[in-house]
């Protein structure tokens, strides 16, 4: 799906009934290395490729808020959901997305968020 800036859909990150605008979202169709599908860790499953998820938040009040989303030390970790409105051939769709957060960037003013889509959902 090719979007131009002005009918980007627009994202949302709900944390502890808080929404947060995500913006500069990208999403693509990435490998992992991993040489088969697995349970990695015993935490999650991962198969050979994913949809991976990029997005920036620009309220820094959310950083405390993913100390337990992130993957990694963390085995007590939880889904992300980011919802958007899609139009698909003339019909208005909510879609929840839900996410594992695999690395954060924090700059002075935003948050780079790189995630695996896990599933969809339709609204």
């Amino acid at each position: 799906m090719d979007l131009n800036e002005n009918g980007s859909p627009k994202y949302q990150l709900f944390i502890n009934d808080v929404s947060y605008p995500v913006t500069d979202v990208s999403i693509t169709n990435s490998p992992i290395p991993v040489n088969e599908p697995t349970t990695r860790g015993g935490v999650y499953f991962s198969d050979k490729f994913a949809f991976k998820m990029k997005g920036k938040i620009n309220d820094l009040s959310v950083v405390p808020l993913l100390t337990k989303k992130m993957l990694g030390p963390n085995t007590e970790f939880g889904e992300l959901k980011i919802t958007t409105l899609l139009e698909l051939l003339g019909k208005s769709m909510y879609i929840e997305i839900f996410t594992n957060l695999t690395n954060s960037v924090q700059t002075p003013n935003s948050i780079e968020l790189s995630m695996i889509i896990v599933k969809l959902e339709s609204v």
